[in-house]
């Protein structure tokens, strides 16, 4: 019996260092994988945490203010069915807004009136956009591409699928593929533009028939305030325009021959802008085709107001009416 127990306690003591040899072998490979992952921490670049600030300027305040009302524009829709105006005719569409004080829910409010213009023309009616507003010095003319928009076709829902160049659209939109998360990143003054960008319509067979202005806009710089004035070089005399404005104190009298140069320099500017236009305007006519001359002629501009609905307000008495509005 004891010889039995030895070798029991013989095989249990091999078994345990077996057991224990096997824990270390386990524990030595465990340390090695940590180690490694260590190295590997330590080897490895810090990843740099983004951090995110909320941005408080509301940038879309006024298209988020048109669609707070349900607008209806079931007359644009009857105009592109049988029988109505755009029936069958190349169309290019684009929206814009028009601030209006008008009387909702029994009192007077100022509201964004969205408005659709409806161009009928056999080719894209411009490619360039003015920004233009109350309180800008002067319209500033760019090619559309600066700021990302162009006229695209419009695909019917039911239609989605298909290739455009197959569907041989009549209806083109203006556009932007401006992203709004791109927008966050500029300045302030570069977002207000977007607030004021309509299509600039250029047309050649009539601007002949429309004086050129001989007014310039003028902001004076000064040290207490600028000057701000409209000079007419075919009405206005410089010294005694100048004097006047001295004596309204408008001006310093110290800067008189200073103001005068500077409204020189402009009148110069204005007058070659004119010149470059006429000029433009001749070469332009020169090289256009009998067909393109025709387009301009029988180009047509059709405004859409909202219908009324007992969900909007009225706007029946602020329309700014065009042709077939």
């Amino acid at each position: 019996m004891r010889k039995g127990g030895k070798r029991k306690s013989t095989s249990q003591k091999q078994e345990t260092e077996v057991k224990a040899s096997s824990s270390s072998q386990e524990n030595q490979k465990e340390n090695h994988k940590l180690t490694s992952q260590a190295k590997r921490a330590k080897t490895s670049k810090p990843q740099p945490q983004l951090e995110y600030f909320e941005d408080k300027r509301n940038l879309w305040d006024q298209l988020d203010s048109v669609y707070q009302f349900n607008w209806n524009f079931l007359n644009l829709e009857e105009a592109f069915e049988e029988g109505g105006r755009l029936y069958g005719k190349k169309v290019y569409l684009f929206g814009c807004t028009e601030p209006q004080l008008v009387p909702y829910k029994g009192e007077n409010k100022v509201i964004c009136i969205p408005v659709v213009v409806a161009v009928v023309s056999p080719f894209p009616p411009s490619d360039k956009i003015g920004i233009n507003s109350v309180q800008r010095e002067a319209e500033e003319i760019v090619p559309m591409k600066q700021m990302k928009m162009d006229w695209v076709p419009y695909i019917p829902l039911e239609n989605r699928d298909s290739q455009v160049d197959r569907l041989q659209s009549q209806m083109f939109i203006l556009s932007c593929t401006q992203r709004r998360v791109a927008l966050k990143q500029r300045k302030i003054d570069r977002l207000k533009k977007y607030e004021y960008c309509l299509p600039y319509f250029y047309q050649p067979l009539k601007e002949d028939e429309l004086e050129q202005s001989t007014e310039v806009q003028i902001i004076f710089p000064a040290a207490q305030k600028p000057v701000f004035c409209e000079f007419d070089w075919e009405l206005d005399e410089l010294d005694e325009f100048t004097d006047q404005l001295i004596e309204a104190d408008e001006l310093d009298k110290d800067k008189k021959d200073a103001f005068k140069e500077f409204v020189k320099e402009r009148v110069r500017e204005a007058k070659k802008a004119n010149r470059q236009a006429r000029e433009a305007r001749k070469k332009a006519l020169e090289e256009m085709s009998e067909e393109t001359k025709a387009a301009f002629v029988n180009m047509r501009f059709y405004k859409f107001y909202p219908v009324p609905t007992p969900d909007t307000p009225d706007v029946s008495n602020v329309k700014v009416l065009w042709e077939g509005s």
